[in-house]
């Protein structure tokens, strides 16, 4: 009986199956923005061609799939889609591309307003996805868009490698800390220091030096030297916003410019993605870099700029304002993101704790050489070892190829573990006593991560949203080659501020801007050495923009880590070191990067900038010994 029921329900059943032979559709991106050029699959009956409202598309296959090109229009539409044998009319609702420029935008502005990172930050990502939600599901979507800063960008932003790497580090580090300066190591490294930095001048100067020693990964450079030179400007009364910004500015600067950093892969992978759009380009990535290095105006005269503020002993603006206050004595309070008043007391040195330098320099020297160790073991390669090239480039290549998450990880590890032993083996600490140290050290640096976490969400919304792709939209092609860096170096720096990443500034960036600055270059009627020089400038105007951006943007994860290992409000350092990045970069732009575009070698270039940085601290600046009022 229940067989005869079913034969007679088959035909029925058949007829309500999605099914259709002849059937084609568009698999739809998720959030379409408008402006935006998508590879779409398509689905269905299609062979060489699908047409769309009456345009022909080609259909291209691969591994199976058969997908077209397709831009659309900002709104709301109806896409009739054709193919020899089906047709199909299918809704979309795409996200007008100048939107993508809300997110960022909207984080900084309520940054800088409300001296509040938090909410700026997660009022920035809800506006992404609210934006997004809406033009999905109308009123709907803004319920869902808030969800989705939970389910999908916060969770994303933890299951990147990379973020959960740093993240451990970050707190392995703040545990470090705790326990060499409960343990007496760091007071013993402070009153060694003390010997040498006996006034404002030299401790900046020591942190100055010490920031140029590790020159390998702007991470461990920022989060080292600047929880290791805290307690030392402190005494100094050296203002945490000076600590902050001498830890910034030293670590991106050269750990782009060195030959062997966690910096150098990146940089030649994305070289090498653009040269390899240029037909006929021989040049190797490595020589690219090499020789973009005489243009490399802003990292350069950053490094030495900071150097002219500490001999002079002047500085100006907002940074002028706060070390006049510190050094009275009425500093403003430190990182909202810092240890409570039971944590400090936790941290303190007990009366008769001894004081050993050793017990702080040992983790310390332990995690900087980790790290270098990590990088070469897992960059080693026999292939690049026995290659036919110099000892020094076998090293940059090594350390350019290594993952350096996970030397940082089996560093801070290591370093721990070192601290954790002195202390218990001295007999300073018992090791319950040492534990609970190590875990109110993790504890501080929770409110830091979530607004690093908080940043690389919003950095995911720009990315869904397509913010570069409407940064990118800047770019005019009718522009006179001589122009080409200079415009190069500012929309860089839009897009790192934008995204608050340097990294991608240069994923994005390189790929597009090498092969046309070479086209540009040939199309203006150029010879291949009057080409070249532009085209190293270009190089170089990627990494020096993405630089400055990522040093003047609140949302950056490096300006947010040098705020928390200063111990200094966030906002505060963006203020302040926001007038410094500025300088400087108005004089790389004018006097180096236009100064080569129209003719001047580069040495000459420098020697106008120098000098000139030279007098703006000279007459812009004044000593901040002078009484504050």
């Amino acid at each position: 009986m229940r067989a005869i029921v079913l034969l007679r329900l088959f035909p029925i059943l058949f007829l309500l199956l999605p099914f259709n032979g002849n059937a084609i559709e568009l698999e739809l991106p998720e959030h379409p923005i408008s402006g935006v050029e998508y590879t779409v699959p398509v689905i269905g009956n299609a062979a060489n061609e699908v047409i769309i409202n009456g345009k022909s598309y080609s259909v291209a296959q691969r591994d199976g799939e058969k997908n077209i090109r397709y831009t659309f229009k900002s709104g709301k539409q109806l896409l009739t889609v054709e193919s020899q044998t089906a047709k199909n009319i299918q809704e979309v609702n795409a996200v007008p591309l100048w939107l993508s420029a809300i997110p960022p935008l909207l984080a900084i502005l309520l940054a800088l307003l409300t001296r509040e990172v938090l909410t700026s930050l997660f009022l920035g990502i809800f506006s992404g996805t609210a934006i997004l939600g809406w033009y999905s599901d109308g009123f709907t979507g803004l319920f869902s868009g808030f969800l989705d800063i939970f389910q999908t960008k916060i969770i994303d932003a933890l299951a990147d490698r990379g973020h959960l790497s740093i993240v451990v580090f970050s707190m392995t580090i703040g545990a470090v800390v705790a326990l060499i300066s409960k343990n007496g190591g760091m007071q013993g490294v402070v009153n060694y220091i003390g010997k040498y930095a006996k006034d404002a001048k030299s401790g900046q100067l020591a942190t100055y030096t010490l920031g140029l020693a590790i020159f390998f990964d702007d991470y461990a450079n920022t989060l080292v030297v600047g929880n290791t030179m805290r307690a030392v400007t402190d005494r100094l009364k050296i203002s945490r916003e000076k600590l902050a910004y001498l830890v910034d500015s030293t670590a991106a600067p050269i750990a782009a410019l060195a030959f062997v950093t966690t910096w150098i892969g990146a940089e030649l992978g994305y070289i090498e993605e653009g040269i390899s759009r240029i037909p006929g380009f021989e040049e190797g990535a490595y020589s690219v870099f090499l020789n973009s290095l005489a243009y490399s105006f802003y990292p350069v005269l950053t490094l030495l700029f900071i150097l002219m503020l500490i001999l002079q002993g002047k500085d100006f603006g907002p940074m002028l304002k706060a070390e006049r206050k510190a050094r009275a004595g009425k500093a403003d309070a430190g990182n909202e993101v810092g240890p409570d008043d039971a944590e400090l007391a936790l941290f303190s040195v007990e009366k008769d704790t001894p004081v050993r330098a050793f017990n702080a320099i040992i983790p310390i020297g332990v995690i900087i050489l980790g790290t270098l160790a990590g990088l070469v073991y897992t960059g080693y390669s026999q292939e690049v070892w026995q290659s036919d090239v110099g000892v020094f480039r076998k090293v940059s290549m090594i350390i350019g190829n290594s993952d350096s998450y996970i030397a940082l990880l089996w560093a801070s590890s290591a370093g721990l573990a070192t601290a954790i032993l002195l202390t218990v083996s001295q007999r300073i600490l018992s090791l319950e006593r040492t534990m609970s140290v190590v875990i109110a050290g993790y504890k501080t640096m929770v409110t830091a991560m979530l607004i690093l976490v908080l940043a690389w969400s919003l950095a995911g919304v720009t990315e869904s949203m397509e913010t570069a792709t409407f940064l990118k939209g800047l770019w005019h092609n009718s522009m006179s080659p001589v122009w080409l860096p200079a415009i190069t170096f500012v929309l860089s720096a839009l897009v790192s501020f934008s995204t608050g990443s340097s990294w991608g500034t240069m994923a994005i960036l390189y790929p597009l801007l090498l092969p046309t600055s070479f086209s540009i270059g040939l199309d203006a009627g150029y010879e291949i050495a009057a080409i070249l020089p532009l085209f190293y400038n270009v190089v170089s105007s990627v990494l020096a923009g993405s630089v400055l951006g990522d040093h003047c943007s609140p949302i950056s994860d490096t300006t947010i880590l040098s705020s928390l290992a200063s111990g200094c409000n966030h906002i505060n350092h963006v203020r302040t070191q926001l007038p410094y990045a500025l300088t400087v970069g108005g004089v790389a732009i004018s006097l180096g990067t236009v100064g080569t575009s129209l003719g001047l070698p580069p040495w000459i270039a420098f020697a106008l900038a120098i000098p000139a940085l030279w007098f703006l601290v000279k007459f812009l600046g004044e000593s901040p010994e002078k009484k504050y009022l």
